[in-house]
């Protein structure tokens, strides 16, 4: 016993030299996570945000698809439309444990792109709301600010556009060690893609800047310097999230119910535009209804937006008479009979295309704000640029013909011809078909320029106007209510109809 209890002693004694920091670690509860981690997740996250956003309420509002049932979105019921605030301030987040671990390194490629995702968070959430959060946001772990000021609008403009010239230098000298980019695919090209979606997000906010200031200068300088500053220069610069054909990371709406997305059918608005064009693009937005395939003549028929629950319902004669939206965006069981199976891997999430650069140059061309290139050749390559990235994309499986129109270009409502306002409503048209499937863009160009022209549906809860932004988030009201309240103050009204400053 005596000699039990010594060795049970030593034991003990020699277990308290161990180093218990050691043993009490999780290591699957990490307490740092690598830079490249942290990348590929708020990449993911928030190019599903802009799936997401545009299945539902980016192409409603602008007509690209309409409801025939739970039409509150068509009527402009809105209430909280909370994605792109939650989405934008959650993965700041991680953006900032980028930036504390990159640390004053101006030469990690890591810097510059966060800085290019930062920049395009914040637009898409001052946009979307007005003034926010922005010179104080994440910063209540280093700096106990647990609620932020609401920056104004103008000045949060200013810092996305300072940060994008920023990030453009950076990445000039970068490394190529970059690594988790699952945009662009990583090293050294992918770093020049950083850069070229760096100014060209330059480019499309200077445009949207430009009711409130003249931005011509700044613009003439990004376009006349190709070397030090490069923009897209065709669809492989797309920034673009492509999708796998197995989980986890597959389109998001591949998963949704039949009944989730029944609701959305194609808007008659757009089926009207793009028929009166011979617009072969159609047949992607859209689908034969079934009524008129089992007729055996397939026509692609749209439903007028804001319509009520019952008129919805029966339009046309019932659902089986208004088109489902396009084969490609199809989810895993919502088939029409015949169909090929939908590719998971097809669809993909945008964050910006060579298309929108081509029309936002066209357009600061022919407002000559730029002196760079022809308005109409960059018009021109707009459009083709488009017709080509659907045709790529489109499985073979569905057998759509995308090909332009040999005449489309020179038919009179496409020609780049007439006045000047009717060349800027050809270029907002063209840019408004562009922008399909591309998170709120359609909706924030559109409320600049008021084209092409979108027309509140009958049964619209909103006094006949279209909403030009979202409401704050009610819980802003109990966690930050002070600062939210100056910001309504200086704003204006908290409800759809109060412009922005940058639009108003």
């Amino acid at each position: 016993m005596k000699f039990l209890k010594i060795f049970l002693l030593a034991g003990l004694l020699s277990a308290c030299t161990h180093d218990f920091s050691e043993t009490n670690t999780n290591e699957n509860s990490p307490t740092n996570v690598t830079p490249d981690l942290l990348l590929s997740g708020v990449i993911r996250n928030m190019m599903n945000e802009q799936v997401n956003a545009a299945w539902g309420i980016g192409n409603i509002v602008v007509q690209h698809h309409a409801k025939i049932q739970f039409v509150n979105e068509d009527r402009y019921l809105w209430g909280e439309q909370n994605g792109i605030w939650d989405d934008v301030y959650n993965n700041y987040r991680n953006l900032q444990n980028i930036f504390a671990t990159v640390g004053t390194d101006s030469t990690s490629p890591y810097l510059g792109v966060a800085l290019v995702l930062k920049s395009w968070m914040f637009a898409q959430v001052t946009d979307a709301y007005g003034d926010v959060p922005y010179s104080q946001a994440g910063r209540a772990k280093q700096e106990g600010i647990y609620q932020p000021e609401y920056d104004k609008q103008e000045d949060i403009y200013t810092g996305i556009l300072n940060d994008l010239k920023t990030a453009n230098t950076l990445l000039a000298k970068a490394t190529p060690a970059l690594d988790g980019d699952i945009l662009y695919g990583g090293g050294a090209t992918a770093i020049t893609k950083w850069r070229k979606l760096a100014n060209s997000l330059r480019l499309r906010y200077l445009l949207r800047l430009s009711k409130q200031k003249d931005v011509s200068a700044e613009m003439s300088a990004i376009v006349a310097d190709p070397v030090t500053y490069p923009v897209f220069t065709g669809n492989e610069d797309n920034a673009e999230l492509e999708y796998l054909s197995a989980a986890p990371n597959q389109w998001p709406l591949y998963t949704a119910r039949v009944g989730s997305f029944d609701e959305f059918r194609v808007s008659k608005t757009l089926v009207d535009r793009l028929t009166a064009l011979g617009d072969t693009r159609l047949k992607v937005f859209g689908r034969p209804t079934q009524k008129s395939v089992a007729a055996g003549t397939p026509v692609i028929a749209g439903i007028p937006n804001g319509l009520s629950n019952a008129d919805a319902l029966n339009y046309n004669g019932g659902v089986q008479s208004v088109s489902r939206v396009g084969y490609t965006f199809a989810c895993l069981v919502c088939n029409d009979i015949g169909q090929a199976p939908p590719d998971p891997a097809a669809p993909r999430a945008l964050l910006m295309t060579y298309a929108e650069l081509q029309f936002t140059l066209a357009e600061a061309r022919e407002r000559n704000m730029i002196t760079t290139g022809d308005a109409a050749t960059y018009y021109t390559n707009g459009i083709t640029a488009n017709f080509s990235y659907w045709k790529s994309i489109v499985p073979s499986q569905y057998g759509i013909d995308v090909t332009m129109p040999a005449n489309y270009l020179t038919q009179t409502a496409v020609a780049y011809t007439g006045t000047q306002a009717e060349k800027l409503a050809k270029i907002a048209l063209q840019k408004w078909i562009a922008y399909y499937f591309n998170g709120l863009e359609a909706w924030f160009d559109w409320r600049r320029t008021g084209m092409p022209a979108i027309v509140p549906g009958p049964s619209n809860l909103n006094d006949g106007k279209v909403p030009v932004r979202f409401i704050y988030p009610q819980k802003e009201q109990s966690l930050n209510g002070t600062n939210r309240n100056t910001a309504v103050t200086r704003q204006g009204a908290d409800d759809l109809n109060t412009r922005p400053w940058i639009a108003k």
